[in-house]
């Protein structure tokens, strides 16, 4: 079920950036709306992503999508006149389960998963949240242009950026009540705060910033460049396989996909046997270059004497995490005449997404026979395959 959902406005002209804008403006050899989409794709506090367009890059949108292997996008919609419009077409296409949703500039494309998590947090807590840093220059008003007003406190003034964060029900009263007044505002938050909610500040970073004019593009070159993307850099993903093989063992638990399935004679092995995590495990390890299972949890240490498999899955996606890989999608075929897998495969899904931080919709489960054929067509044992696509 879509939990939280992401609304990434990129319909805006951004004349100053050349004819094409900044939407796919290449910036270290990726689009800017791809550095922006994979920070959201890899971040597991968000379920869907709802990207809005301008009508005619609809087709060059959904090719980057593919590009860029981003499960998470789950409609692209055409942009209205203004920001506003284009919001609201997004939040249209949001999930009907969905509770929070997160409003985040395509423009920004260093915005961290860390600032993506805690604004969801505090719009569950609060209702409403906004990602903002303390304002570092003087700040003063002027009434024409040409002469100072006054000087502002700057020690109650904020530079505010996105995402913006809301409980679903607010953010779309607040649409809603700003179509009926005719009023925009000058972001999202302005729509929330006109009906009296508070409004949560979430501590945000002075690299978040938007890149909206040409001397801008040096400066994002310059943090992707720290952030250890050269120029020449090119995202890298790698695949791996992985197969695990276990014949049955009367007297011990059946565990597949970390489910229990009573009344089913167990299988024989060090741990708890289940063939299906450990091929999961085998095949995220192979990707990285990181050997098996075998390696990391062997046999022959009593430590890992019956072993919850779950756990061992959790340290191996946390072994090649620590590498710097990120987790695509991992995908499973169980080889067996018994027992029946489908009934279990939407909570097998859910138990790999928990032990490795990602999304239930970036595994896929399924299981066949082997028709009677061999020791497992025979019924003597399961076996299972599985691949894992991860990049960096």
């Amino acid at each position: 079920m879509t939990e939280t959902s992401a609304v990434i406005p990129a319909s805006g002209l951004g004349k100053r950036l050349g004819k094409h804008g900044k939407t796919f403006l290449e910036i270290a050899g990726k689009p800017l709306l791809a550095h922006t989409l994979l920070i959201f794709e890899g971040c597991a506090d968000i379920d869907e992503i709802v990207l809005v367009v301008r009508r005619e890059q609809i087709s060059d949108a959904e090719a980057l999508v593919g590009r860029y292997g981003l499960t998470k996008v789950s409609a692209i919609v055409p942009g209205g006149r203004e920001r506003q419009d284009s919001v609201r077409c997004g939040l249209s296409a949001v999930s009907s389960t969905s509770q929070i949703v997160v409003i985040h500039d395509a423009a920004r494309p260093f915005i961290t998963c860390q600032a993506i998590s805690d604004s969801v947090a505090a719009a569950r807590e609060h209702g409403a949240a906004v990602v903002a840093v303390p304002e570092v220059d003087t700040v003063k008003s002027s009434l024409d242009g040409a002469f100072v007003e006054s000087t502002l406190q700057r020690e109650r003034l904020w530079a505010v950026q996105t995402p913006q964060t809301f409980k679903k029900e607010i953010i779309e009263a607040a649409f809603d009540k700003a179509g009926r007044d005719g009023f925009t505002g000058t972001d999202d938050a302005s729509l929330v705060e006109r009906m009296g909610v508070p409004v949560k500040i979430v501590m945000g970073s002075y690299q978040n910033i938007k890149v909206t004019t040409p001397s801008d593009i040096p400066i994002a070159e310059a943090i992707l460049k720290e952030r250890g993307l050269d120029m020449e850099s090119a995202p890298v993903y790698r695949v791996g396989h992985g197969y695990d093989i276990h014949r049955f063992s009367p007297g011990r638990r059946l565990l597949l996909g970390g489910v229990e399935f009573p009344g089913q004679d167990g299988l024989l092995g060090h741990s708890d046997a289940d063939v299906l995590l450990h091929a999961v495990a085998d095949a995220l390890l192979g990707a990285a270059g990181m050997g098996d299972i075998g390696k990391y949890f062997p046999d022959s240490d009593p430590a890992f004497k019956d072993a919850d498999s779950m756990n061992l899955l959790s340290m191996a996606g946390k072994v090649v995490a620590d590498k710097g890989w990120k987790i695509g999608n991992v995908d499973v075929t169980l080889v067996a005449q018994r027992p029946k897998l489908s009934p279990h495969v939407p909570q097998i899904q859910q138990n790999i997404a928990r032990a490795l931080k990602i999304s239930p919709d970036q595994v896929g489960v399924k299981a066949t026979t082997r028709e009677g054929l061999g020791a497992i067509g025979e019924g003597l044992g399961i076996e299972c395959h599985s691949v894992a696509l991860i990049f960096k």
